[in-house]
Formats: C-alpha cells, structure tokens, sequence
C-alpha cells in the first residue's frame, strides 16, 4: 500500500451512536474479547458490523470443519486476498490447532503444499477453486461432501467467503500487522 495513512477509523466510544456502542459491547463481550482486525472499520455501519460479527463468530468458533481445517481456510483467503494483518492474526490460531508449519509457509508462497493429510488436500483445493473459479467442480465437491458432509462443505463456502470480506476491510481500512512482525504475506499496493 503507498498509502500507509489508516481509513475508517477507530471510533472512540464517546463518539458512538447508541447502535456502534451496543455492537461494540457485544463483540467485546463474545469470545473475540475486543475490536480487533476488522471489526472498528465495520462499525461505521454498525447493522453490518452485527450480522458480520454474528456470522464471523458462528465461522470461527463454531464451524464443523474444526480448528485446524478452518484455520487452514483463512490462511488460504488471506494468502489469496493479500491480508497480512488476517495472516498475522490467524497463523498462531492454525498453529496452535495444528496444522504443519511447512504447510503454512506453503500457503504463503502461494504454492501448494507437499506433505498434507487427505482432509488438508480437500480444504487447499477447495478453497483454490472457491477463490479462482466461485465454485467447485464436481470432484472437489464430492471428496469435500464425503469428508465434511453437506454441512462441511456450506461451512467451507461460509469461512472462504467470510474471511474474504475480512480482508477486502482490512485492506481497504489499511489495517497492518505491527511494524516488527514478521508477515510473509504482503498487502496490495494502491
């Protein structure tokens, strides 16, 4: 990004509107614990920063893929999507849930990893289709059902699609990681 100077800014809670307030509090209040990533850029229009963060919360922490193949899923988009800040945030989360650091590292240089497990090569070609093509052809699609079932496969649509959002907002709002991170995923330029 040329332009390093943040847009849609923090909101400072005497400056919110009864409804930024009460989405604040109630994001600040669920398991993400405070306004991080996208959520102050979203509370500009706060009946979307609701649904968002509804929908958000329902793919990250309730999601029948799992941690581990739902981690690997945001990395994925925000490789695709050239979100460091959504790397920075979400690499820690997919490490400590399991997934291989090699494939991690993979995923950022945009290449498709050597050494997955049959479930992680499901998820990778997946979401490759997903973020290529918006859709998944009828092979990818069978191997995902029989893997996740139907509900697997929404649920990978769902956090694909989410955390695409995820990162147009933090790259449009300029959200960055902290200058000292080390984020192998760089953001687009414009």
């Amino acid at each position: 990004m040329t332009d390093t100077k943040k847009r849609l800014p923090a909101i400072a809670p005497e400056a919110m509107t009864p409804a930024q307030k009460a989405v604040a509090d109630a994001i600040m209040a669920g398991p993400r614990g405070g306004l991080r990533g996208p959520f102050n850029a979203w509370l500009h229009s706060p009946e979307f920063a609701d649904r968002m963060q509804k929908v958000g919360e329902y793919i990250r922490f309730q999601s029948s893929l799992g941690p581990r193949l739902n981690e690997m899923a945001i990395l994925i988009t925000a490789a695709h999507c050239s979100a460091p800040y959504e790397w920075y945030a979400h690499h820690p989360l997919a490490m400590k849930a399991g997934l291989q650091a090699d494939i991690a590292e993979a995923i950022a240089a945009r290449q498709r990893p050597e050494k997955m497990r049959e479930d992680e090569a499901i998820v990778y070609d997946a979401c490759q289709q997903l973020h290529n093509h918006r859709m998944l052809d009828d092979a990818v699609y069978a191997r995902a059902v029989a893997a996740f079932g139907e509900q697997g496969v929404v649920e990978l649509i769902g956090v694909t699609g989410y955390y695409t959002i995820v990162a147009m907002t933090l790259n449009v709002a300029r959200v960055l990681p902290p200058a000292d991170a080390v984020v192998p995923v760089k953001a687009p330029e414009g």
